[in-house]
């Protein structure tokens, strides 16, 4: 039995630094099992999510198996938790004083790719 939720990824493949990190991500083993939703693919999935389009195209979005809804930085922690490899790293990103900055390099980091792209008319 595994010790982490089932978890449903939302990701964006239009962008080529988001479809690189998830294709290696989805290349590491893991202690749960995970469904990957590419939304460019499939836009309408983001219903499950309940947010726009624009909001999973700029930010990785994780549905967990009680339905939490994990955002950026958030949801990065809760993938990098499921890797044996990469779990205290995962630990790490949500203590306390390292979480806060994690998420604004994560949202700053977003936002300029998030903008790189639309201007590369990726979408």
């Amino acid at each position: 039995m595994t010790d982490r939720p089932a978890a449903t990824v939302y990701f964006n493949s239009a962008c080529p630094v988001c479809r690189t990190g998830v294709e290696w991500q989805q290349g590491q083993a893991s202690s749960c099992e995970i469904e990957w939703i590419d939304v460019h693919g499939t836009p309408e999935a983001v219903a499950d999510v309940g947010v726009e389009l624009e909001a999973v195209r700029e930010r990785l979005h994780v549905r967990d198996a009680e339905g939490r809804i994990l955002v950026g930085a958030d949801a990065v922690a809760f993938v990098m938790g499921s890797r044996p490899r990469q779990r205290w790293l995962g630990r790490l990103s949500t203590l306390p004083l390292v979480q806060p900055a994690m998420r604004w390099a994560y949202d700053a980091f977003a936002r300029v790719l998030y903008r790189w792209n639309r201007g590369k008319g990726r979408w």
